[in-house]
């Protein structure tokens, strides 16, 4: 008998959708013809999984098993497996063209920000300067101005802002869906006080990118914040995802693996909201 809570979850959020799927599998890397042992989970079941465990926090010893997600383990080296073949950065890349092509990403601004969220240890993690130095983490993230994420960075909770500026920026990836070459850079970058530092400032206009970005000890630039405001919107969506609220992976490779696999699916919402 399937408990409540899983049952609700199967039928709102726990199957992959035909089309997310044909966007996701040519990514997979693909099985050796002739491995030992028994024949593995289905690829489109371990995501399922995956998804399970990114939306409602699951340890993976718990997954549910009349799901068929098989052993958690199972789910998390296939989860390992596919980080390192790079297929959630590729998945996310992939939606940020179709979203593109359909006109729906904003260039003419992003914006910067950063939030912390609390960690269970290992690499990237430091005392939080917002939570009685207990040891945390922060996401540093750029959106559109419609508030798509674009690039997300993962480094201790007491690294400061501004050293993060054109790593984001630089970060963001190639985007086609246009004819002409693939677009990287926005036409202007928004942030707070956070974010002041003439060295930046300079490097930005050298990458054709207007910095408007308020001053220390001067009053906020006028309707910053009504432009700026989409990306905390982002970070709640992010963070809407269990998973990302709080770090258990110790391995930041793999935490970035379900921040890749977040993004990818707000994208793939927006993307449907297109569609007639």
């Amino acid at each position: 008998m399937i408990r409540p809570f899983v049952r609700v979850w199967v039928l709102d959020r726990g199957s992959v959708d035909d089309e997310l799927w044909a966007l996701i599998e040519p990514l997979l890397p693909s099985w050796p013809e002739r491995s030992p042992g028994p024949r593995p989970v289905s690829d489109r079941v371990c995501l399922q999984g995956i998804l399970f465990v990114l939306h409602n926090d699951t340890a993976w010893q718990l997954l549910p098993p009349e799901l068929g997600f098989g052993s958690g383990q199972t789910c998390w080296r296939r989860l390992d497996r596919w980080q390192k073949a790079g297929v959630f950065d590729q998945s996310h890349r992939v939606l940020l063209a179709e979203l593109t092509a359909a006109g729906e990403l904003d260039w003419s601004r992003a914006c910067v920000d950063g939030s912390h969220i609390r960690a269970k240890g290992g690499a990237d993690t430091g005392p939080s300067p917002v939570d009685r130095r207990k040891a945390g983490s922060k996401h540093h993230l750029i959106c559109d101005g419609r508030g798509t994420p674009l690039k997300v960075i993962t480094t201790a909770a007491n690294v400061n802002d501004v050293t993060q500026t054109l790593a984001l920026v630089d970060g963001i990836p190639p985007v086609a869906g246009r004819p002409g070459r693939p677009r990287r850079r926005p036409d202007a970058l928004l942030g707070d006080k956070g974010y002041d530092s003439n060295p930046n400032r300079d490097e930005l206009r050298h990458r054709r990118i207007i910095p408007v970005i308020s001053r220390k000890g001067c009053p906020n630039i006028k309707s910053l914040g009504k432009l700026r405001y989409v990306v905390e919107q982002t970070f709640a969506l992010l963070h809407h995802f269990k998973r990302l609220a709080i770090r258990w992976e110790r391995r930041t490779e793999l935490h970035n693996a379900f921040i890749s696999l977040a993004c990818s699916l707000i994208c793939w919402r927006r993307l449907n909201k297109t569609r007639p």
